[in-house]
């Protein structure tokens, strides 16, 4: 990759300028790699619960596991990423997360896990995500030129989609080749190359002065209400999240109940949401330029709603496909203009908390989503509680007029702002 990306062969600017620099793409191939192994473990979890209880509720919780984390404890972990050395936090949160898939591996060939350990060990590999995340989406600014910036969001999240292209299609094949099990010790293995990545680089900048956290999320929380453009981004999170989650919660209960199929075929439907979020991943920061966040909100919101609904529909595989499909490339598009936006409006000093803010909020909503259509699913039935979900998506299209997106200048502040922090 070093040898085709170069600041000679690639111009700033362009849809694959991050790649130009090279401790960009060392991150981005080793975090492409932990996230595949991440997907290949949610993929088995999913599976696993499904054989466990016929609880569906149970099932929509371990999807919601990778999320309620990110609720609860993401400002926390944006104050900490802002207060101390942002490469060791994601040191520490990837070693946390190596050493429980590991527990979870060996529980699973010693037959030990039930519903609840499950819940309980994939939710802790959610709390090192939730520390993580923030720590890394403010290092993101280290790594390419401001210019930049917003093709390396977009880049970030073509690795996520490409982890859930690849990670649902190896998952199945390891599962049925050998074992959940298996996949949970892949995924352990996967995390060693992110570890000896951040091992070796050395942003070269000045340690921030460690703050009390409690000051340091009141900083946080005070700058994101008062900023105008910031809290609609956040209002506009919340109410999608909350709707998306009727989509990826429930689907591994319509593969199973609906489409009566393996884990094959579930990683089939997965992977093709992974190919939409490539393909969305691709175009969607020259067409936010050309239309504005609003419309690529809206649409997308859109495409997502026709997603649910077509897959509330679908009783074969390849209509369940197609729902995937529209669903990934409305997901990726959505999410990566609202993380854009947080991105170019907040401070570098503030900047971990304001992405962990909108981290827990969108994600939270996506927890609390998750055990309401779970739930509604237990007792008005999976295909009406995902057009509820549908229908839910569609009515927040009024959050345009409630909280419209930020316009292209409007709130766009200098990288490096200093006086946000209190003394």
């Amino acid at each position: 990759m070093s040898a085709t990306f170069t600041r000679d062969t690639i111009p700033p600017g362009g849809a694959l300028a991050p790649f130009r620099y090279p401790v960009f793409r060392a991150i981005w191939s080793a975090n492409l790699f932990s996230s595949i192994g991440s997907v290949m473990q949610a993929v088995a979890a999913a599976w696993m619960m499904t054989e466990l209880t016929d609880r569906r509720l149970l099932v929509a919780l371990v999807q919601a596991s990778a999320t309620i984390p990110i609720l609860l404890l993401g400002v926390v972990a944006g104050a900490i990423a802002d207060s101390y050395d942002r490469r060791t936090v994601m040191l520490w949160a990837q070693s946390l997360m190596l050493v429980v898939s590991a527990v979870l591996s060996v529980m699973g060939y010693l037959g030990a896990i039930t519903p609840w350990s499950l819940l309980l060990l994939t939710l802790m590999v959610g709390m090192g995500t939730a520390l993580n995340a923030p720590a890394w989406q403010a290092s993101v600014r280290l790594t390419v030129d401001r210019q930049d910036l917003p093709q390396a969001v977009s880049i970030n999240a073509i690795a996520v989609s490409l982890a859930r292209s690849l990670g649902p299609a190896l998952g199945g094949l390891v599962i049925s080749i050998w074992s959940v099990n298996a996949a949970f010790a892949l995924n352990a293995v996967s995390y060693l190359a992110m570890l000896v990545v951040l091992a070796r680089w050395r942003p070269g900048v000045p340690p921030p002065v460690p703050m009390p956290i409690g000051s340091s999320i009141l900083t946080g929380i005070r700058f994101c209400v008062q900023s105008g453009p910031i809290a609609r981004v956040l209002a506009r999170g919340l109410v999608f999240g909350f709707g998306a989650a009727g989509f990826q919660a429930l689907l591994p209960v319509v593969v199973r109940l609906q489409l009566h199929g393996n884990q094959i075929a579930y990683g089939v439907v997965l992977g093709a949401f992974g190919f939409g979020s490539v393909l969305s991943a691709l175009v969607v920061s020259k067409l936010r330029r050309r239309f504005g966040s609003e419309a690529i909100v809206g649409v997308s919101t859109v495409l997502f709603v026709a997603a649910q609904l077509l897959l509330s529909a679908s009783h074969t595989l390849g209509p369940a496909v197609i729902a995937a499909l529209i669903a990934g490339a409305g997901w990726v598009a959505l999410m990566t203009s609202l993380n854009v936006a947080i991105q170019m409006r907040a401070p570098e000093a503030i900047l971990a908390r304001c992405l962990s803010m909108y981290q827990a909020i969108a994600f939270g909503g996506m927890a609390l989503g998750a055990w309401v259509w779970g739930a509604l699913a237990d007792r008005v039935g999976l295909v009406t509680s995902v057009r509820l979900a549908a229908t839910w998506l569609a009515l927040t299209l009024i959050m345009r007029f409630v909280a419209p997106m930020p316009t292209r200048e409007e709130g766009r502040i200098e990288p490096v702002e200093d006086t946000l922090e209190p003394t």
